[in-house]
């Protein structure tokens, strides 16, 4: 029987799990302004962008709960329907993929044995609506929410893909912008690879040990395959 893989590089990783916001999807920006104007819509007042930026990654009641750590129940409820209002009808503004990752990921499905996963702090119903928005959700062959699981940095939704996917924590990797991605990966004592144009710092991504950290995400496909 013919190989039909021979000649191809081999994937150092069974399986590659990515974060969204910033590691796959250009949303800072939106997240960041849905993030200030529910803070002034529940009169919670101004919230400088910086700290925005720096929850991005979080499930949205533990982010709100960081942000604003004087907020009662009822006011981080209240935040995070504002988000959520401002997110889907108000900010319109378009949202995209970082350069090189349709055509890495369309590289990634390419090899047959190679899985694909999504570990994000949005929701499952926000998940669902890039999914449709973009046509991609048959890129992965399994995602969790922050929503139905525990937020990051907690590992439980890397310990759930590795269980419904039938892969073990050395036979996985997981990419991410924060250190919120890494730490989980971390816990498991999985790889990780950080990626710099996300939205915390290099040493930030340093002090999680990584095996490396990417400026591009051409860079992480390029280090993802190695030659038979």
């Amino acid at each position: 029987m013919t190989d039909l893989t021979a000649g191809l590089p081999q994937p150092r990783y069974r399986l590659v799990i990515f974060d969204w916001d910033g590691t796959l999807m250009d949303s800072e920006a939106r997240i960041v302004d849905c993030l200030q104007a529910a803070s002034l819509a529940t009169g919670m007042g101004e919230l400088p962008a910086h700290a925005a930026r720096d929850i991005i990654g979080l499930g949205l009641p533990e982010a709100m709960e960081r942000l604003f750590p004087g907020a009662t129940a009822e006011q981080c409820e209240a935040l995070v329907a504002a988000y959520k209002a401002h997110f889907v009808a108000v900010d319109t503004t378009p949202l995209d993929f970082f350069p090189g990752v349709e055509a890495g990921i369309q590289r990634l499905r390419s090899h047959p044995d190679q899985l694909l996963a999504v570990a994000t702090g949005k929701s499952r119903r926000g998940l669902d609506r890039m999914f449709t928005a973009h046509d991609c959700g048959d890129w992965f062959h399994a995602s969790r929410t922050a929503d139905l699981t525990l937020s990051k940095p907690h590992p439980r939704m890397l310990e759930e893909l590795l269980a419904e996917l039938n892969v073990e924590a050395h036979e996985a990797l997981m990419v991410g912008d924060t250190e919120y991605d890494l730490e989980m990966a971390r816990a498991l004592g999985m790889h990780s690879v950080g990626v710099d144009y996300g939205v915390h710092s290099v040493p930030r991504l340093e002090a999680c040990a990584p095996q490396r950290i990417v400026s591009h995400f051409d860079e992480l496909m390029d280090w993802l395959y190695v030659a038979r």
